[in-house]
């Protein structure tokens, strides 16, 4: 399983924790640090479309008006902490954020 955020992010932080107390291997991938390759962030952007954009950040509200005119893969390539997040991928299935419908998929509960 792989958590994709960053490190400084409390959600993400509370589901690598809750997921890794629930009994599954957890590697925690920082997108700052580590940034998604363009296939990995094609695949995302399949899966998720727009909502892959965090719009209510600051960070969103900080970019420039070509930024925010620009297809997500953009926005995130050049400014990563606007993805939303966290970025679950479990087998072959990818989730979005840590709500009750992330938790209750992952952690049966």
């Amino acid at each position: 399983m792989i958590v994709y955020g960053i490190s400084t992010c409390s959600v993400c932080q509370k589901a690598h924790k809750a997921l890794e107390a629930a009994g599954e291997k957890v590697t925690f991938r920082d997108v700052r640090a580590d940034p998604l390759s363009e296939g990995e962030l094609a695949a995302l952007i399949v899966e998720f479309g727009d909502r892959l954009v965090d719009q209510t950040t600051n960070d969103y509200r900080a970019l420039n008006s070509w930024l925010k005119n620009s297809e997500a893969e953009v926005q995130i390539a050049a400014k990563p902490k606007v993805m939303a997040r966290p970025v679950i991928q479990h087998n072959d299935s990818y989730y979005l954020g840590w709500g009750e419908d992330v938790q209750k998929a992952l952690l049966g509960s």
